[in-house]
């Protein structure tokens, strides 16, 4: 089997001494793959692949990570973080903003310190998956753990699907 390369998520995980597993999926160099495809390349429920999201407030910048099949419902995002309204960010400034591309962005190790809530509903995983940090690889732990290393909190993020 080959070995998967580490990436810096999971050098800090190293570092930190947090269990983890690691999948590797095939895509083209820095070419993005939508959430439920990498999830059926794993072999995963799509509702334990979690997606990395990065909105705005004003000058405010936030992090909500959502089950990669979920839609992030704006309104609850900016209750979430006790704001009037949030908005998604251009895909051209989120490497400027995390150090990672669309499709590769982690939720650990940005580049700044942005608040970041988690989708309540990954505290019903045993573990969830989300980017490694580099589009093709996933990493994988259990959600308490990663709200502890991240300073995240847990909120309800996403329509019900009676909401749609």
């Amino acid at each position: 089997m080959r070995k998967i390369e580490k990436t810096n998520v999971m050098r800090i995980l190293d570092a930190k001494k947090i269990d983890y597993g690691t999948y590797a999926y095939p895509h083209v160099e820095d070419e993005a793959v939508d959430g439920i495809s990498v999830a059926e390349m794993i072999g995963k429920d799509p509702a334990s692949v979690f997606k990395t999201l990065v909105a705005k407030s004003g000058t405010e910048h936030f992090v909500f990570m959502v089950p990669v099949a979920d839609t992030l419902d704006l309104k609850k995002a900016a209750a979430s973080v006790f704001k009037k309204s949030v908005e998604m960010v251009r895909v051209d400034e989120i490497n400027s903003l995390t150090g990672y591309v669309r499709g590769g962005c982690s939720p650990i190790g940005m580049k700044s310190r942005f608040p970041i809530v988690i989708e309540e509903k990954a505290l019903k995983q045993e573990k969830i998956i989300f980017s490694a940090g580099k589009i093709g690889f996933q990493v994988e732990m259990k959600p308490t753990d990663l709200a502890a290393l991240i300073d995240a909190k847990m909120a309800p993020l996403i329509y019900d699907n009676q909401e749609k």
